[in-house]
């Protein structure tokens, strides 16, 4: 039998709730792992410690504070040097102010690394085979209803995959090639409201909204798109239903 190894990105927001709700199905050792890198806010972290928790998966919390160092022209690292759009007409065209320089590149390198490191592990100190390992990398980029940020295509995941693979040990020396899973990416915001519904996953303590106040704001772009993809898929959002409670 094969000994799948994966890691899953969890923001606390709805897609990738959705992704790591579907990517416990697909293998035996999952471990999630949420970046925090001093966004505005906190109040993802705790969603994504909460959902973890709720979905029994392995969690870590990785404080990348210095993100906002390095790719800071950015709505999102930046806030008091780039006001974050709000009630936007012209979402979808240009790469927006939200774009964090290479963000997913560097959250695709530290993810891999980590990954990496529990399968030399459980080959070198605990000797499994390395022919029945397989090693998974699941995000939740979405390349349709949004954005327009060119690290959330699937030309990019199909190249980045490549050099994770040129770089690494786990396949140089035990012939183990990371895959990256993307299950949302060419789906609706309509779609993955469905899937989250149809998985059962534990959308009730996700947060989208770029506002880290008690209820979302409803304005921001983000909050905008779920609610659009709600009502699309005819769907009450449980957050909401939640929240009323």
């Amino acid at each position: 039998t094969m000994s799948r190894y994966g890691i899953t990105l969890l923001s606390g927001g709805l897609d990738s709730t959705t992704v790591t709700t579907f990517a416990r199905s697909e293998v035996d050792h999952l471990s999630a792992i949420t970046f925090y890198y001093g966004q505005t806010h906190s109040k993802e972290v705790e969603c994504a410690e909460r959902i973890a928790k709720e979905l029994d998966v392995d969690h870590r919390l990785l404080d990348i504070s210095f993100l906002g160092e390095i790719a800071w022209y950015s709505a999102l690292t930046n806030p008091e040097l780039f006001p974050l759009p709000k009630n936007r007409t012209e979402i979808g065209f240009g790469v927006p102010i939200t774009y964090v320089p290479l963000r997913n590149t560097i959250f695709l390198s530290l993810a891999a690394a980590l990954l990496e490191s529990s399968i030399l592990k459980s080959i070198e100190s605990e000797g499994e085979d390395p022919e029945r390992i397989s090693a998974s990398i699941f995000m939740a980029p979405n390349a349709i209803d949004y954005s327009g940020y060119p690290d959330c295509r699937p030309e990019f995941y199909e190249k980045a995959v490549d050099t994770l693979n040129e770089g690494c040990k786990i396949a140089a020396q035990y012939n183990i090639k990371f895959e990256i899973h993307t299950p949302i990416i060419n789906m609706s915001k309509a779609d993955i409201a469905k899937l989250a519904q149809k998985i059962n996953a534990p959308v009730h303590l996700t947060w989208s909204c770029y506002e880290g106040r008690e209820v979302p704001c409803r304005s921001c772009d983000s909050c905008v798109l779920r609610a659009k993809g709600y009502e699309e898929a005819g769907l009450i959002d449980p957050l909401f239903e939640n929240l009323s409670k």
